[in-house]
């Protein structure tokens, strides 16, 4: 019995051992273009599939392998009489093997290619193709991916079994089930201007479909908890993030991990100045900017010297030997930074089981979009992008702010962004002093937030994510004896505040800006 293999593919790694092996067992191989072409330089000879039509390339090659004679032979099943005798009457030979990978489109569009030029890389054929042979996997194999061909070749000598079959087909449905995503996903940030088609990298809209390209990274050891399953994929065609950080040393990197890991670089990226951020459970336990990285570490790990045991550490700054050393005097789940000098990683190297990654600063803005599962659905928002600035502050109330409290004011509220609501932030000096977080009350974060504080908390600072409803914030940080506050005002009962913080001598500052982070 004669078999046939169709080869059409963009990425040709490996594709001509590949038809080599399956040309030695007997197998015909079919082409189109710039694939057979490439296949006739190796020596192996190809049937063209416009010998198989009758019919050319048109269309500059959009118009390929769309035919009954091509997709008859893939989709026909052995075992169906009428599927048989159409074949035998309209003399069509049966396609036995489906080789395909897609036109580069997502690498089209992040390489900065036009919007015409994107366009012409989206495939028609190759993901008719995949499909066909995919839905046919009881009679025909598919491979998209070329990492595949050794194992397939290897089991072709012997003939591959249904499961092998059905896991190709899986990933073909995947890989165009993928490249469609990025194509609807490029197409959401389409939008017209005049008569003229516009780019952006925002969406358009949140329009009535959301496509995710998304690829697995890694299977995780656990979820959360051991008993639940769990696995990292990335963004298709995202390189920036934590995801993408590279694991220097260390045992892999569980789900949690990869959560504060995230929470952690969120968090550094907000500041300029060296900067070290120490989180448990996604919440800063301790933040702060120094004249180096050294001092900015010293005074984040003073915060709250018990949370910082099992923390993930993030830093700004390239890591040198003096950090690592005081970051190696406790246990530590894992550390982050831009880079690391060699000494450095001498030190850090010694703890066997540190994670330590390394993610460069690339200057972009982060994420677009936040994406969070719900029971049945999904919700989506834009990312919390907004970096204030002292303009937009409106002072209220009868106390001059002091203006060597602005910067506290500042770090405070960078901070405070990032901690789970209701969320206090206590600072002075380039530091937290005490962190409040997940509270259902504001006031009791408040008071957790001074009960923390490691230092005394006169002359400080306190940022609030949301507005207070009430005074009793106002009257507790009085007590403490916090001299300046940050919030964004627009509670019914804001007259109240702000007489509360007149009689106690506190400047108040308004942003107009919420950071509610649940």
């Amino acid at each position: 019995m004669s078999y046939r293999a169709l080869c059409s593919v963009w990425d040709k790694r490996g594709l001509a051992d590949f038809a080599r092996g399956i040309e030695k067992l007997g197998w015909t191989v079919i082409s189109t273009g710039g694939t057979a072409r490439e296949l006739g330089r190796s020596g192996i000879a190809v049937q063209e599939v416009s010998q198989i039509t009758g019919f050319p390339e048109i269309l500059e090659g959009r118009v390929k392998t769309l035919h009954p004679r091509i997709h008859g032979g893939i989709l026909a099943r052995r075992d169906r009489g009428p599927h048989v005798a159409d074949l035998r009457e309209h003399r069509i030979e049966p396609i036995d093997l489906v080789v395909v990978n897609l036109y580069p489109f997502a690498e089209t569009v992040r390489a900065g290619g036009s919007i015409d030029e994107a366009v012409e890389q989206i495939d028609i054929g190759g993901p008719t193709l995949l499909r066909a042979a995919a839905k046919n996997f009881h009679d025909v194999a598919v491979v998209v991916d070329p990492s595949d061909y050794g194992a397939v070749l290897e089991e072709l000598q012997r003939g591959l079994s249904l499961a092998t079959r059905l896991r190709l087909a899986r990933q073909a449905f995947a890989h165009v089930t993928g490249y469609d995503s990025a194509i609807a996903e490029y197409f959401s940030r389409l939008s017209v201007e005049g008569e003229k088609i516009v780019e952006s990298r925002e969406l358009a809209s949140f329009s009535g479909y959301l496509a995710l390209e998304l690829e697995k990274v890694a299977s995780l050891r656990y979820g959360e908890n051991p008993h639940q399953r769990a696995a990292v994929y990335r963004m298709r065609g995202e390189r920036a993030g934590v995801v993408s950080a590279e694991q220097i040393q260390g045992k892999e990197l569980s789900y949690n991990n990869y959560l504060d890991l995230s929470a952690a670089w969120d968090l550094i990226r907000e500041f300029s100045e060296p900067a070290a951020c120490i989180i448990k459970h996604t919440n800063p336990c301790g933040v702060a900017i120094g004249s180096t990285l050294e001092d900015a570490y010293a005074r984040a790990y003073e915060t709250d010297p018990i949370s910082a045991f099992g923390s993930v550490i993030g830093f700004n700054r390239v890591v040198d030997r003096k950090v690592a050393e005081a970051v190696a005097k406790t246990f530590v789940e894992a550390v982050l930074a831009p880079d690391y000098d060699p000494a450095a990683l001498g030190v850090l190297k010694a703890r066997k089981n540190l994670r330590i990654m390394r993610l460069p600063w690339d200057g972009g803005t982060g994420a677009l979009l936040n994406y969070r599962s719900i029971s049945g659905g999904m919700l989506v928002q834009d990312a919390d992008r907004y970096f204030l600035k002292t303009d937009d502050w409106k002072s209220v109330g009868s106390t001059e702010l002091d203006p060597a409290l602005a910067a506290d004011l500042g770090f405070a509220w960078k901070v405070a962004k990032h901690v789970k609501s209701n969320a206090i932030v206590l600072a002075r000096e380039g530091r937290t002093l005490g962190v409040g977080a997940g509270q259902m009350s504001r006031v009791d974060s408040v008071r957790i937030a001074i009960q923390k504080a490691v230092a005394p908390l006169r002359g400080s600072v306190m940022a609030s994510d949301a507005f207070f409803p009430f005074r009793d914030s106002l009257d507790e940080a009085a007590r403490a004896g916090i001299r300046a506050v940050i919030e964004p005002g627009g509670s019914i009962r804001d007259d109240e505040v702000i007489a509360a913080a007149n009689e106690h001598g506190i400047s108040l500052v308004f942003t107009g800006i919420r950071h509610f982070r649940h």
